[in-house]
């Protein structure tokens, strides 16, 4: 049997036009579903919902989480923190539910993965905060969000020994594609960074208390089917959820 993945889409409240208009309206790029579907796993498009006893029905229901990117962000308000610049807000009906399933496939060994914005909702789940611009806040920054395409890899990050995140990709340097002006600024209590960028910047986390759950801050759904490295991070993540079923 395939592992079944829960995909977590985004949704729009009715204010955006890029994402349906008036009409409220889940979304989600294709090309989070179609890496999980090429390389042998169902993907499941989830609700929704902030009902605990829905959201725990649905991780019972899984053998995998995905949690993708987002171009808003999480509120500071989160994780302690005020608002200190103007950029789009996710709607609390994503990160009411992202958060919750996080903290429940924590709970359970769920396996998880996370991408971009999906690495910050594991860290802000689980008691971290986030650097709100990085541009703004860490000077001596790489760019992060250049101005060429999201598929072009970007820059190297330094992949800690010992991790699972090393096991998976075999190396202890890759390059990786860059697409976020924020990042991981304290790091949750139960995670361990496992990959770093040239400037410090947190690239990777991962608890080492579960068999996988692991969040990277670039996108390696626009690389899988060139990229033998970034294919490996969703084997190793269907592995798992193979394994968990």
């Amino acid at each position: 049997m395939k592992p079944v993945i829960g995909v977590t889409p985004d949704f729009n409240a009715g204010d955006r036009e890029d994402m349906g208009g008036r009409e409220p309206t889940y979304f989600l790029r294709a090309r989070y579903p179609r890496a999980i579907e090429d390389l042998g796993g169902v993907p499941l498009i989830l609700p929704l919902t902030a009902d605990p006893a829905l959201q725990r029905q649905l991780v019972k229901g899984l053998d995998g989480l995905l949690l993708t990117g987002s171009g808003p962000d999480l509120p500071p308000s989160l994780y302690g923190e005020r608002r200190r610049y103007r950029f789009r807000v996710m709607s609390h009906q994503r990160y009411e539910f992202e958060l919750g399933m996080a903290r429940l496939a924590a709970e359970s060994g769920l396996p998880v993965l996370g991408i971009c914005g999906g690495l910050q909702a594991i860290n802000v789940a689980l008691g971290g905060s986030l650097i709100q611009d990085i541009s703004s806040e860490v000077p001596s920054a790489l760019p992060h969000r250049p101005s060429g395409p999201a598929t072009r890899l970007s820059h190297p990050v330094q992949v800690a020994p010992r991790s699972l995140l090393r096991r998976i990709v075999r190396q202890a340097k890759i390059r990786v594609n860059s697409s976020h002006h924020q990042s991981v600024k304290q790091l949750a209590p139960s995670l361990v960074a496992s990959a770093v960028a040239p400037d410090g910047i947190i690239e990777a986390i991962e608890s080492p208390h579960q068999p996988f759950f692991l969040g990277v801050q670039w996108h390696p759904e626009f690389l899988y089917d060139r990229d033998e490295v970034h294919r490996r991070l969703f084997q190793a993540f269907l592995k798992a959820a193979r394994d968990a079923s």
